[in-house]
């Protein structure tokens, strides 16, 4: 497989896998509203795998757009970039927060949970957007790499 296969793939895979992350973590807010413990716990652990899967397929994706990031020393940012560099700031954030949920805080409910949802939902909205904008290339792509068509055939 070619590295732009690669990317595009990887690109691909992370639709579904973000539909999955942000579908778990608003069931496991749910779940956590109630008193079912067991719901809450099955919940997180499907939020925390499909999560792990979609920050693993997030950082190929940033690495493989790393000259992107580079070129922001010289170009700058202004226009649709900030969007873009917001995204991964958010995205951070969430990975972060994530990460602290896992290892250091026990349970439903805590304020950092909250915070960690709250940003889930910010850098949900971003994402959509960056998906939205980008569905012609997505589209283009499965064409040429999923159904082998190029340029003008049907």
């Amino acid at each position: 497989m070619n590295r732009n296969r690669f990317i595009y793939f990887t690109d691909l895979m992370l639709v579904p896998v973000f539909i999955l992350s942000f579908y778990t973590g608003v069931e496991l807010h749910i779940a956590g509203q109630g008193v079912d413990h067991e719901s809450w716990h099955i919940w997180a652990i499907f939020h925390t795998n499909a999560s792990l899967l979609f920050m693993i397929l997030g950082i190929i994706h940033v690495k493989s757009h790393w000259a992107w990031y580079k070129g922001l020393r010289t170009v700058g940012c202004k226009g649709k970039r900030k969007a873009v560099l917001l995204l991964s700031i958010v995205f951070l954030l969430a990975v972060v927060s994530g990460i602290l949920l896992v290892f250091f805080v026990d349970g439903a409910n805590s304020s950092l949970g909250l915070w960690h949802y709250r940003i889930g939902i910010f850098v949900s909205v971003l994402g959509v957007l960056h998906i939205l904008k980008r569905k012609r290339g997505l589209y283009k792509g499965v064409r040429r790499h999923v159904l082998g068509k190029r340029g003008g055939e049907k």
